[in-house]
């Protein structure tokens, strides 16, 4: 059988003779003015992978599997470890090959080679894929070794997806097959407005968004550029809309802020056990007593987040709350945090912290029947239930930003409605703050010394 490269030599070959015979057959004619000269035959493009012209090559996929190392994967196929230790020298400055993990693909290029030594296989390129578009190739041509870093190309697609809520945002979105990407990025977008462990049958959202996609394979999604989420009843909108340089933000239809001053919950992903109450029965003790808290049933270690800024009163052992934060907040109010497995790094009596900022890990510590966080709040020493805290909205869009501001929801809003005939969808530079152009005449100093002159 032919190999590659004999039969690319032998269709040129063929293709040659045939425009000779061409040529001669126009040369005998006496047809004078046919007599033209042929067009040169352009070389074919090469077939490029990874960068790679892929001719000659004999190409494999395969897995780091765990507790494989560098040397290991590279020494089965030949590459000696004194060009490994070249290849982790070369290597430190653009992908250290110990941010190699385990479970990664990863595609090696190899060429059949015959010499005065005999035959075998050599393995020109390994390229490790970081991630679905990420990857670094590693060269062995000759004696040499290089590192390179790529990228896959990319297509983005605008997408608008609506959707009926059943169970949970997690069920239906893997009952619609859209990106899981879309559940963290409401989680983060509506933190502050939806109760998400209180999602309703019923209950609806309908969104745009880009998504990524390399080789017709989705890998993941970029921005959101509008969402309505209809939740209780209630219509909550997103518009996106930076009226400060570097902070986008989303807003309501009205231009109030969808953040708040605390979260609705210190934690993702899990359901509420037990709700706020004056005479519960407890699980332990089997006798009714006040359960001033809300209790999220959640695996153990689940990250425990600060649900507003404030300066941590308590750290410490809270008798049959377990392992206990307080943390002091404007507006005289104090949140606690029971039960915890421990404390993030750098919790401590005064220490001050963020909104959002990871405070302790769930556990089931102290009077426990299992994994939970028991969450709490006092305003002015007054237990309160956490879901029914009333707060209000951070600063609105001012009154500078609000006709462009209204200008990008009207047309996200139409496009959330479908109705988008002889319609532009907005872009950055649509929800970006505009920067000034550069001053062209004598600055106010300039011109006040020219005067005094």
């Amino acid at each position: 059988m032919l190999s590659l490269q004999s039969m690319k030599l032998l269709t040129r070959i063929t293709t040659l003779l045939v425009v000779l015979v061409m040529v001669a057959c126009g040369g005998s004619s006496t047809d004078n003015t046919s007599n033209t000269t042929p067009e040169p035959i352009a070389e074919p493009e090469p077939e490029l992978l990874y960068g790679i012209d892929i001719e000659g090559y004999t190409i494999e996929n395969d897995t780091v599997r765990l507790g494989e190392t560098v040397g290991g994967i590279l020494g089965r196929r030949g590459i000696s470890a004194v060009m490994v230790d070249r290849l982790d020298r070369a290597a430190m400055e653009v992908f250290p090959l110990r941010q190699i993990r385990a479970d990664n693909a990863y595609t090696t290029f190899t060429r059949h080679e015959v010499d005065s030594l005999g035959e075998r296989d050599v393995v020109d390129y390994v390229v490790y894929h970081r991630n679905a578009i990420d990857y670094v190739v590693f060269g062995f041509v000759g004696d040499s070794v290089s590192v390179s870093l790529g990228e896959r190309p990319v297509t983005v697609v605008r997408q608008r997806r609506e959707a009926v809520i059943n169970s949970s945002l997690w069920g239906v979105i893997m009952e619609q097959n859209l990106p899981y990407a879309l559940a963290a990025e409401f989680e983060d977008i509506y933190q502050w407005t939806v109760d998400f462990f209180g999602i309703q049958a019923g209950d609806s959202f309908t969104v745009i968004y880009d998504e990524k996609f390399v080789d017709d394979q989705s890998v993941g999604i970029g921005r959101i550029w509008g969402a309505e989420f209809n939740h209780g009843g209630k219509t909550y909108y997103a518009i996106p809309y930076a009226q400060e340089e570097g902070k986008l933000r989303y807003w309501e239809a009205n231009g109030e802020s969808l953040r708040k001053q605390l979260l609705k919950a210190p934690l993702k992903y899990t359901r509420i056990s037990s709700k706020f109450s004056n005479s519960r029965l407890h699980p332990v003790h089997k006798v009714y007593r006040p359960h001033h808290g809300v209790d999220y049933a959640a695996p153990s270690g689940t990250h425990v987040h600060s649900v507003a800024d404030g300066v941590v009163i308590f750290a410490g052992w809270g008798g049959g709350g377990g392992n206990t934060i307080k943390i002091q907040h404007a507006g005289s109010i104090v949140t606690g945090y029971l039960h915890l497995k421990g404390f993030a790094k750098g919790i401590r009596v005064g220490t001050r912290v963020s909104q959002g900022q990871l405070i302790g890990y769930v556990g089931s510590t102290g009077t426990s029947t299992g994994p939970h966080l028991d969450y709490r709040i006092w305003k002015n020493g007054t237990a309160i239930d956490p879901l029914k805290v009333p707060q209000e909205p951070a600063e609105p869009i001012s009154e500078e930003h609000r006709a462009r501001f209204e200008a990008v929801r009207d047309r996200v809003i139409a496009e959330l409605e479908g109705k988008t005939d002889g319609f532009t969808p907005i872009s950055e530079e649509d929800i970006l703050p505009v920067k000034a152009e550069p001053a062209t005449e004598a600055t106010p100093a300039a011109e006040t010394q020219n005067e005094a002159k």
